[in-house]
């Protein structure tokens, strides 16, 4: 009998025995800093049953991962502590059982998929080494045994050749690979319960998708209890049974799925709700919850979003509320809810209209085969082995006024687009043409009329600003790094930014340290907006923010368009809102645009399979939709200094012929497009006999 045989048999007998494997009670946990006590966790309970998935959901800060922490015995003392509560599994107390015991514990019974998978293992450690000490550790296994036991659960997490990777390193290894080790790490001594702590934050979405249906089979599979936690409602919606919302380190509601997404009763909740775009809605403005998240470290005395809830009362204000039930497993905390119809609908979002496509004499931004390649230097003398092909002839044109976004797996050159664009990068060939002008043949004297006509908005709002100027120095960097007019003249344009972007003239006296992530990045988009520029490059401008602090940068993003003429190229990951912001999509694939045209198109009618592959794995904003079949790419992107011959995609691509693997297809229009719009354009030798199959299997 296998590993896997043992425990699935003992868990069995165990099932038969308790209904229940965890129990949270009254947990509250604090962290001593040095301007004060910062309360965390506050009045948290819950249970988790035998193979049940309970899914714990709200914005950073909210207290999720603490409280995983708690439970886990992970929390860093003395800094941090539990002040009240229990944690009773199988009937002892996580929370007061010796550290002997609870070590025994993890990672045999409870095991923790880590948010960032490269962090959780070991650089020095073969992966094989990494697997085998837990299972040798927990398990007396040994080493032999242990290396088996290995391989099957690297083998069940889809690592391929499993004997073989066993001997390499963390760094040989993709990020979904990596997280793909992760699981196979944690479920190497079958556990009870798997804690999944935003185990797809940093991933793409195809692979996203495949972790989620990894897990979710591997649950089904071993009869696993599961706690997934995730800031993303609609990732959750068909993983989990019942869903956990947490807001200022207290739960607020809790539900099962099905009431959470068609019956939400808490303000909290429908405003979570409401800020997620769907690919199938009209396109217009999100509606974000105001305000930003609550000080942690005032007294948890009253409802803690009261501050930015619209149905507030004096009561909510000096009076926490307690969870109540509203309805069959359906627990709430609000003094209102009996305010709010059950059956009431979340608001629509104001439609906007699409960009209007017309003749017009040139363009804002003219791309045409582009190519960047990064030389592989080696040896002492550092010679030339080779290169990198981030991009590799890459076309297309921008009119004022629309928003064009480039979207695809990491590693397919959108951010290297974009910053040969502003003229980070070189191109290797081709030319870059900002209003009829090639910046790469001009002096560079002349380089600074592009830096006023094209700024960037980068990913990292923390990282691209300078931690020891003050907000208004940051704003006013460009204006006189380009001798734009004199100190009075920048006092004035920063106050008019500040404005512009939503922040407070007194915020120019801030560092950036004391604002929010939200705030972090309105500050780079007014410092973008310093030079007046007619067109901006937003590189994943959300990607590192909350789903309802993205709604309001996306909103302002489209309010800015409408009032100055701005033009956008929009780089993002998250194709939901992708779909809802821009005005025409294009697909990259290993340095190429795959296909191109309006979102509507693009989104709704694929013709490349990468694209459709894409847009299948965007988690559903409905539970009953939840289950829809999603087209999962096998395998991972080709090493871009070593491309396949013929289609890029051809080694992942279930619809390949010969034609495919030997002729690279160009990017042609599938369809003429209107008298006022583009066409829409796709490489693939087959994407007519794509789309009739496609229309067959409708």
């Amino acid at each position: 009998m296998t590993l896997m045989d043992r425990t699935q048999a003992e868990r069995h007998v165990h099932t038969a025995q308790a209904s229940h494997l965890l129990r949270v009670s009254g947990l509250k946990v604090v962290f001593a800093t040095g301007g004060g006590t910062v309360h965390a966790v506050n009045d948290v309970s819950f249970s988790l049953g035998v193979g049940e998935s309970l899914g714990i959901v709200g914005e950073s800060g909210s207290g999720k991962s603490v409280t995983m922490q708690a439970i886990m015995g992970l929390l860093r003392k003395p800094i941090g502590r539990v002040e009240a509560g229990e944690a009773r599994y199988q009937g002892a107390d996580l929370l007061t059982m010796p550290e002997e015991s609870a070590r025994a514990l993890r990672g045999s019974e409870i095991a923790m998929i880590i948010q960032n998978p490269m962090s959780s293992l070991n650089p020095v450690l073969t992966i094989g080494r990494q697997l085998t000490e837990s299972l040798e550790e927990h398990r007396g296994l040994s080493r032999k045994v242990a290396d088996t036991n290995s391989a099957e659960f690297l083998e069940l997490a889809g690592i391929a050749r499993p004997r073989e990777r066993m001997l390499t390193y963390p760094h040989q290894f993709s990020g979904g690979q990596l997280q793909r080790i992760g699981i196979a790490m944690a479920l190497s001594c079958d556990p009870k319960i798997l804690i999944a702590d935003e185990p797809t934050t940093a991933l793409d979405v195809t692979i996203r998708a495949q972790i989620v249906e990894l897990v979710a089979s591997l649950q089904k599979r071993l009869g696993m209890a599961i706690i997934w936690i995730s800031h993303d409602l609609a990732l959750v919606a068909g993983l989990v049974d019942r869903i956990a919302v947490m807001y200022g380190g207290s739960i607020v509601e809790e539900a099962s799925v099905r009431q959470i997404f068609q019956e939400p009763r808490h303000p909290y909740t429908r405003g979570l709700l409401r800020s997620i775009p769907s690919v199938a809605a009209a396109r217009g403005r999100l509606v974000p919850i105001p305000g930003s998240p609550p000080n942690l470290m005032e007294q948890p005395d009253r409802c803690v979003f009261a501050p930015r809830c619209a149905r507030a009362r004096d009561r909510c204000r000096t009076e926490k509320p307690r969870q109540e039930r509203v309805a069959e497993k359906h627990r709430l905390a609000c003094f209102e809810w009996r305010s709010i119809p059950k059956t009431e609908p979340l608001p629509a979002s104001e439609t906007r209209a699409p960009t209007v496509r017309r003749e017009i004499s040139g363009t804002i931004l003219s791309v045409t085969n582009l190519k960047v390649h990064f030389p592989i230097l080696r040896g002492v003398l550092r010679r030339q082995v080779g290169a990198v092909r981030a991009v590799d002839g890459v076309s297309f044109d921008v009119i004022p006024g629309e928003t064009l976004a480039l979207v695809g797996e990491s590693g397919c050159g959108k951010s290297t687009v974009a910053r040969t664009i502003v003229g980070l990068n070189q191109p290797t060939g081709g030319k870059v043409e900002i209003e009829g002008v090639d910046y790469a043949k001009v002096s560079a004297s002349r380089q600074t009329d592009r830096r006023r006509a094209v700024q960037i908005i980068f990913q990292d709002p923390f990282g691209s600003l300078n931690p020891r100027l003050t907000i208004g120095r940051i704003v006013s960097e460009g204006l006189r790094a380009q001798r734009m007019g004199n100190r009075r003249d920048h006092d004035r344009r920063v106050s008019e930014l500040l404005a512009l972007v939503g922040l407070g003239d007194a915020m120019r006296h801030r560092y950036p340290h004391e604002l929010s992530g939200g705030q972090r990045q309105r500050v780079g988009i007014a410092r973008a907006l310093a030079p007046s520029p007619r067109l901006i490059v937003a590189d994943e401008p959300i990607s590192a923010l909350d789903v309802s602090i993205q709604a309001q940068v996306i909103n302002l993003l489209a309010d800015l368009k409408s009032e100055l003429g701005l033009t956008y190229l929009f780089i993002g990951h998250d194709l939901s809102m992708v779909r809802h912001f821009s005005d025409r999509v294009a697909v990259m694939y290993l340095g190429r645009i795959v296909e191109m045209g309006p979102a509507e198109d693009v989104f709704t009618r694929m013709l490349h399979p990468y694209t459709a592959a894409l847009v299948s794995a965007i988690p559903a904003h409905d539970p009953d939709q939840a289950g829809r079949q999603r087209i999962i790419l096998e395998g991972t992107v080709p090493d871009p200094s070593n491309p396949p011959p013929g289609c890029p995609f051809h080694t992942r691509c279930r619809h390949a012929t010969d034609l495919c693997r030997t002729d690279t297809p160009p990017l042609e229009r599938f369809d003429a497009g209107s008298v006022d719009g583009p066409g829409h354009e796709v490489a693939c030798h087959h994407a007519v006999r794509i789309e009739s199959a496609r229309e067959i299997e409708k």
